[in-house]
């Protein structure tokens, strides 16, 4: 089957494939370091593909976002917070993984769907809170790793979560952006086996696919580094969590 076959085999319209190229730009764009748009690439490419198959699509690209990611701002990496998250994070992602290959396709939605909600139910709770000061105890740093791990293999759905943590600890935008960016690189390599062998959800088909998206990404990517200094988050960030928060309750209840 050659690759051509492989592009028509996903069947997608005009459309479908504009908001396809549209996600893998975005993600590229996030992993510049522009917070908050993670969960809507997520749900869109949820529609497209399915809720599981999509976590399968989205993870080699991830990955390659990750590579542009930690070689610009390798320099700005906090070791010791990696350190602090990645025990906890592997068991979460365990978890995930025993979950995710448990249920049906419709409960992967729906815990899809929830996690998404609560992220953005906490996210404008810090948005909206006046003081900045999160328990940083071990207590913390665990259930913070353990959820991370197990939302970002349900649905790569970590973002939040890490965003609160990083927050927590009062990481500079440099020191933020390159640390996240070490961690989600170590586990997306970690998680892609499972992907692979156990999920099935990234094969042939779906590396071709990326490979056709990857082009986005990086424009994505360079773009964003050169406005992540200019722009300001505060409305921004508002309407990224109004228009996710709609999305997830779509997925919820479509």
């Amino acid at each position: 089957m050659g690759i051509t076959d492989i592009l028509q085999s996903y069947n997608l319209t005009t459309f479908q494939w504009i908001a396809v190229f549209l996600a893998a730009f975005v993600l590229g764009f996030s992993k510049s370091g522009i917070k908050g748009v993670g969960i809507v690439i997520i749900i869109i490419l949820a529609f497209v593909f399915g809720e599981k198959a999509s976590t399968g699509i989205l993870l080699p690209m991830l990955i390659g976002a990750d590579i542009l990611a930690v070689t610009y701002y390798n320099r700005h990496t906090q070791w010791r917070f990696i350190k602090k998250l990645m025990p906890a994070m592997i068991v979460g992602v365990l978890v995930g993984v025993w979950v995710g290959d448990a249920i049906s396709e419709l409960v992967f939605k729906r815990i899809m769907a929830i996690i998404i909600i609560v992220s953005i139910l906490i996210m404008w709770y810090f948005e909206k809170r006046k003081s900045t000061s999160v328990p940083q105890n071990k207590w913390f740093s665990n259930t913070a790793g353990f959820l991370a791990g197990f939302t970002t293999m349900i649905g790569n759905l970590a973002g939040p979560i890490a965003n609160i943590y990083f927050l927590a600890v009062r990481l500079p935008k440099n020191e933020f952006i390159g640390t996240a960016a070490w961690l989600f690189f170590i586990i997306n390599v970690f998680k892609l086996p499972f992907h692979f062998f156990v999920w099935e959800t990234v094969n042939k088909e779906s590396l071709v696919l990326n490979l056709i998206l990857i082009p986005a990404v990086v424009i994505g990517f360079f773009l964003g580094t050169r406005l992540v200094k200019l722009i300001s988050n505060v409305n921004y960030r508002r309407f990224i969590i109004i228009i996710t928060a709609l999305g997830g309750i779509i997925m919820l209840f479509g």
